[in-house]
């Protein structure tokens, strides 16, 4: 089991905004990282903007699955992992994240007027690294950390693939051309990996 990203984007406005984010790139080459680096960040992205305030939802992917909490502030989570990894510890780390950044940074200090402004905000949470390192062993999370009762109670939205999670009418691959955030060489991988039938670990 396998913890790959976990990071919190600002999801209320598109495309949604990466405020803080942590990778672990250790299974890939070193020629391939910074394209499964930029598709993890892309899918993200993707799946942040199609959770609702207050939704809880798992998109699976090949041998991975995104896990994602959309807070009522305009934030999203994300934790992508190993299929085999548990939905339900997945989203109590969510929880647990979510609210140390409300906690650390104020929803004041990254609402901003201007769009543009927001887009190159970057915002830190000390723990995050430190989070993805030992929660890589699901046993490591404290049971107790959020309230079982309320995930309990909370339905998890499960997709079989990304594809289900897009709008009617959206090809993934026109995400993957129009996206800026992906450079050319990414891209390029994207279609190469397609052909094989062997993308990245989170497309």
């Amino acid at each position: 089991m396998k913890i790959y990203y976990i990071g919190i984007l600002k999801n209320d406005i598109k495309p949604a905004h990466e405020l803080c984010a942590e990778k672990d790139l250790s299974a890939y080459g070193i020629f391939t990282r910074s394209s499964v680096s930029e598709f993890m960040t892309f899918s993200a992205k993707t799946i942040a903007e199609r959770t609702r305030p207050g939704q809880r939802q798992d998109v699976e992917s090949n041998e991975s699955t995104c896990h994602a909490y959309a807070h009522q502030s305009g934030l999203c989570s994300i934790l992508i992992t190993e299929q085999t990894y548990p939905s339900l510890i997945a989203h109590q780390i969510l929880s647990k994240i979510m609210d140390e950044f409300l906690t650390l940074h104020p929803l004041s200090s990254f609402t901003t007027t201007s769009a543009n402004a927001s887009l190159n905000t970057t915002l830190d949470l000390p723990n995050l690294r430190g989070y993805l390192l030992q929660y890589q062993d699901p046993e490591n999370v404290d049971s107790v950390m959020r309230v079982q009762r309320e995930l309990d109670e909370t339905k998890i939205v499960l997709h079989k693939t990304i594809e289900s999670v897009l709008e009617r009418n959206v090809k993934l691959e026109d995400l993957v051309a129009k996206s800026e955030g992906l450079s050319g060489q990414s891209k390029l991988f994207y279609k190469q990996a397609k052909k094989q039938n062997s993308c990245c670990v989170v497309m």
